[in-house]
């Protein structure tokens, strides 16, 4: 397929990695699956470019044309990348000469789709690949373990399996057995799903299936292979339910009410669904990833130890369920994928595997001594002289001239209430003061978590010899930030759609205003990992947990002394003064009365058990300006206490942190600042 002529400016670029290729398969899988998804959509509007490195011989690409029919594809080097994109992993899309960025497999694949759906509007169906709410794979892998196992583990497990690979019987990865688990799950259905009441009143009828439609559907593709596919999915009510989304209505379908008793069903009276495909009811984006994947798992496992395949009868199901649907073969045929004919497996996946059930998941820990509450958790720490430290604000009256700065600057440009801009101006003179204090011309600074771009764009005008690039995972946030730099002419700023993980580019500061939950945390590492500086304003304590890179508590390592001017502020009291007076001090001293004192090299790691943290977590967001006051205050301690673990094990990266109070502190409930430097 040719790609459309479209004006230079707006034709958008598709850059893809290649390290090497096998029959039917271009490496790595993420490359392999952004092509077939391309073909599924039968897309034609991107320029695509394959990405060699220095090792990769021209002469390796010869049979390109054999993998990807119709699809013309230019062979460009690492450093032929444009800047923006240099500094991303791939698959990334980008106009040329522009400073907007999408980076990662999920977003681009969700961004291909977008695209695809704008260039024909009749492909609704496109749409449905999106899911439910259009949050298939949104969400990042850090904070997803669906998304992680579908855009990250599965890919590379199965790249590493196919590279190890011998005579000899291979070990399974566990990833593949996750997702044979997965398909073993109850189905989740959304409340505006009625196929379970579909089900119900299919069973109240005594096994009268409901029909699908009133009016004529008929597919987009008018094929024999659709029609023997279609046929076949009636086999299945949920399969054939499932279909429905990807046809579209010649005349629109009456609708059938469905009786009291069926629509107010409880969700536990209802029957179990079985699992049609990778999310559940429906065929998904998720779908699009897991083929090409399992697709070449399966050919080496029937190919060389055809005995194992009989340990994945769901994932067998699926892969067999998945050819049904409509323009999945022809996609597959073009990419050089030749589906297999597999056996039919009768038995369930837990009588084959039974070790499913010690398939490495999220394990809730269990501490016999654990006790509820902040306040018992809070006199622990203190028992072991671990105490709330703070540093003294730089500059608490600092403030930017709000007044004489273009109104594209200012917060209020991003449609807020007064009172909430008079805080965002705030919030952002704190951070804004740190940085330009630090930044020498010439640093690239990061806005990560950017949002509307409030830090960003300020940071892009108060330092014009400094490059800032902001990270954001939603569209439409980046796509306002834009809007505001364009109006003021910034030619200093970047602005990339991806998770943080896919920006690989070295900067100097990194800055994240209210990152939510874990997000904080991986700002930091990102920063320490790069030697970077890095000012944060953590938010949403209670979406803290433990996670693939996390495990919280982190380390806290109190010192005797303040080489670096913090100050540290907790209640003296006699050491023979019991746990409960301990508890009366956090409820009755006002911070401004706190001083030092503590046991030097406590651990806060080897203190609280991970149940305890998430207590500090959980109070650590209940300090609205609503809330009593002895309230806010826990709150407040317990914010800062979560927040001094953060700092803590920042140092021991060979770091020197401060946790600051941001003024006024009536900014934001969630008022603290964590500022390191690498030393």
């Amino acid at each position: 397929m040719k790609a459309i002529k479209k004006n230079l400016t707006e034709e958008e670029y598709l850059y893809l990695d290649f390290s090497h290729q096998t029959k039917g398969c271009i490496f790595p899988l993420h490359t392999s699956v952004t092509l077939f998804l391309l073909s599924y959509c039968d897309c034609k509007i991107f320029k695509i470019c394959l990405v060699v490195t220095k090792e990769v011989s021209t002469d390796s690409l010869l049979l390109r044309d054999d993998l990807i029919q119709d699809v013309e594809i230019q062979i460009i080097s690492r450093q032929e990348l444009p800047p923006i994109v240099q500094n991303c992993c791939l698959p990334a899309v980008v106009e040329r000469s522009d400073n907007f960025c999408r980076a990662g497999l999920a977003v681009v694949l969700r961004h291909i789709i977008q695209k695809s759906y704008e260039a024909d509007p009749l492909k609704k169906e496109l749409l449905e690949l999106l899911g439910f709410k259009k949050t298939c794979l949104k969400a990042c892998a850090e904070v997803s373990q669906w998304t992680r196992l579908c855009e990250l583990t599965i890919p590379l497990a199965i790249e590493n399996f196919l590279r190890e690979s011998s005579d000899q019987p291979p070990t399974i990865p566990v990833e593949i057995l996750q997702l044979e688990k997965k398909l073993s799950e109850p189905v989740r259905v959304h409340n505006d799903d009625k196929l379970r009441r579909q089900k119900l009143k299919q069973q109240k009828a005594d096994g009268a299936g409901p029909p699908l439609t009133k009016g004529k559907a008929k597919s987009k593709v008018h094929t024999q292979e659709t029609s023997e596919e279609l046929d076949s999915a009636s086999k299945s009510m949920e399969l054939k339910v499932a279909f429905s989304k990807l046809t579209v209505q010649e005349e629109p379908a009456t609708t059938n009410r469905e009786p009291s008793h069926i629509r107010k069903a409880k969700a536990s009276d209802l029957p179990p669904l079985e699992h049609v495909f990778a999310e559940g009811l429906y065929f998904t984006l998720a779908d699009i990833v897991l083929l090409p994947c399992i697709h070449h798992f399966l050919v080496i496992i029937c190919k060389k130890f055809s005995e194992k395949l009989a340990e994945f009868p769901l994932l067998a199901s699926w892969y067999q369920r998945i050819q049904e649907v409509p323009r999945v073969k022809t996609a597959a045929s073009k990419c050089g994928i030749q589906f297999l004919h597999l056996p039919e497996l009768l038995t369930t996946s837990t009588e084959q595997h039974p070790n499913l059930s010690e398939v490495p998941g999220v394990e809730e820990q269990n501490d016999p001594l654990f006790i509820g509450g902040p306040r018992p958790t809070m006199a622990k720490l203190m028992e072991k002289g671990i105490e709330v430290i703070f540093s003294p604000h730089p500059c608490p009256t600092w403030t930017l001239d709000w007044n004489v700065l273009p109104a594209a600057v200012s917060p209020k440009e991003g449609k807020m209430s007064g009172d909430r801009a008079l805080r965002k101006q705030q919030q952002l003179n704190n951070l804004v003061y740190v940085v330009t204090n630090q930044a020498k011309p010439g640093d690239r600074i990061v806005d990560f978590c950017s949002g509307g771009g409030h830090v960003g764009i300020v940071l892009a005008h108060m330092l014009p010899s400094c490059q800032v690039t902001l990270i954001e995972n939603k569209e439409l946030s980046l796509i306002r930030a834009k809007k505001r730099s364009n109006e003021l002419g910034l030619n200093n700023i970047w602005f990339i759609q991806a998770n943080m993980e896919y920006f690989t580019g070295m900067f100097n500061i990194g800055v994240a205003l209210h990152a939510c939950g874990v997000a904080t945390d991986m700002v930091i590492e990102h920063c320490i990992k790069t030697r970077a500086s890095f000012v944060t304003c953590p938010c949403c304590y209670g979406f803290i947990q433990n996670t693939s890179k996390f495990n919280f508590p982190k380390r806290i390592v109190v010192s005797n002394h303040s080489e670096d001017g913090i100050a540290c502020l907790v209640p003296l009291r006699p050491p023979h003064l019991s746990t409960y007076w301990l508890t009366a001090a956090l409820n009755e001293l006002p911070l401004s009365l706190w001083r030092y004192v503590g046991s030097p090299n406590e651990q806060f790691k080897k203190t609280l058990s991970y149940k305890e943290h998430m207590i500090l977590c959980r109070f650590a967001d209940q300090t609205a300006a609503q809330l009593p006051p002895q309230r806010r205050l826990i709150g407040k301690q317990c914010m800062c206490l979560v927040d001094l673990d953060r700092a803590r094990a920042a140092e021991e990266c060979g770091y020197s942190v401060q946790v600051i109070s941001m003024e006024p502190e009536s900014c934001s409930p969630k008022n603290n600042m964590i500022v390191g430097i690498p030393i």
